[in-house]
């Protein structure tokens, strides 16, 4: 960047002009030409460059989002597929429960059929009084 040239003469006849000591205007000019000398300011070039840089810095981050909506994407899928298989794992886990209830409503009630058979049986075996 560079440092913009003014009129330091220029300037100091202004404060003289109001009535300011030369001296003292001398100095306060020579203070004020230091400080904006020893200062950087953008040129046209430089603004263009920064410009250049937000510009890539922008296409960058467009870059990413669109790896980022990739990769929800994909992870969607995969949650999806997850969700699929649990289901279906569970829809298997039912239908075997059912059958578990099934045979299990078989099993007592053939028990139950075969201690009435065997209670009527040692009811009749029994001495009567």
């Amino acid at each position: 960047m560079n440092a913009v040239p003014f009129d330091t003469l220029k300037l100091a006849r202004g404060p003289e002009e109001a009535g300011m000591p030369p001296q003292m205007a001398a100095g306060t000019v020579a203070a004020l030409a230091e400080a904006i000398g020893s200062s950087e300011l953008a040129t046209k070039d430089d603004v263009s460059a920064v410009r250049a840089d937000v510009s890539a810095v922008k296409s960058a981050v467009n870059a990413v989002r669109a790896e980022i909506a990739a990769a929800e994407s994909r992870l969607m899928a995969v949650i999806a597929a997850f969700k699929a298989d649990v289901d279906r794992r569970f829809e298997v886990s039912d239908a075997k429960l059912e059958l578990l209830r099934r045979d299990m409503t078989i099993k007592l009630g053939g028990m139950l059929i075969v201690a009435t058979g065997v209670i009527l049986a040692a009811l009749r075996f029994m001495p009567h009084s």
